[in-house]
């Protein structure tokens, strides 16, 4: 028995840009595939979203693909529907979408704002309408919930500034939804991943004030008082947790998965 058997869940960032390594919303998607769960595969690119779905069919799970860019309102009613309409509802909602440094995030002093517009409206009001939209079919269900992928950039020391207030934005989110959404049986809880190796956090670094990828990742990995960065699938185990009835008594909490790095930083 999967920990998610007979659940619908819709990951929202289910695909990945390129990279070496894993991103945390395909890993989350074909763990919650591995644990018995409908997947929901949501990417504003159909085909990144439909090769997840091809890895957790080749797991023996089941899963759909679908397109959506969650910065156009429409878009997300459009994709909440569709699957309301071929799955009858919705179970859990893991909201894994972020922007940073390939929109043109930097510090406050240098940004611009549109790179700071595009951030916002990607990270944290495209987080928002999600929400909005999928929590009208968890009301009627009473019964739901809800991952948001926040970041410990938003409580630590931080230089870009449209990301760490975006991700900051995401906990007042989780916290609001938790207290609002408990009278109808509904749990919502962020996730706040320290320095991960993943393709969003590496491949925009590479290159940058000369860094070769092994100096980026050797320089990230310095940083963390377990020895090296997390990866994919450590987000995708705590989401994992979260989403699942062991944490049936578990409500906005931002949990940090940072191998012991808030600790040193404070």
């Amino acid at each position: 028995m999967g920990r998610l058997d007979g659940k619908v869940a819709v990951v929202v960032g289910a695909g990945q840009t390129p990279g070496q390594t894993i991103g945390n919303g395909r890993a989350t998607a074909q763990l919650f595939g591995r644990e018995g769960a409908y997947v929901v595969a949501v990417d504003r690119h159909l085909d990144a979203a439909e090769a997840t779905v091809s890895a957790i069919r080749e797991d023996g799970g089941t899963a759909l693909a679908l397109a959506a860019d969650i910065t156009v309102e429409r878009e997300i009613a459009g994709f909440v529907s569709e699957t309301v309409d071929r799955l009858g509802g919705i179970d859990v909602l893991h909201n894994n979408v972020g922007v940073s440094l390939a929109a043109g995030d930097g510090p406050v002093a240098d940004i611009t704002s549109d790179a700071f517009d595009v951030v916002i409206a990607t990270n944290l009001r495209g987080m928002v309408l999600t929400c909005k939209h999928v929590l009208q079919v968890m009301q009627a269900q009473q019964s739901g919930v809800i991952v948001n992928i926040a970041s410990t950039a938003a409580v630590l020391d931080y230089p870009n500034i449209a990301y760490k207030t975006s991700k900051a934005g995401v906990i007042a989110l989780t916290e609001n939804l938790a207290i609002t959404y408990a009278p109808f049986g509904i749990r919502v809880n962020c996730i706040l991943p320290g320095l991960m190796n993943t393709p969003m956090a590496i491949e925009p670094r590479v290159g940058r004030d000369g860094l070769s990828r092994e100096q980026v990742i050797a320089l990230r990995d310095s940083r963390v008082p377990l020895g090296k960065m997390g990866t994919a699938w450590d987000v995708a185990e705590a989401a994992l947790f979260l989403a699942s009835p062991q944490a049936g008594f578990i409500t906005g909490v931002a949990l940090t998965v940072d191998g012991g790095q808030s600790l040193r930083n404070g």
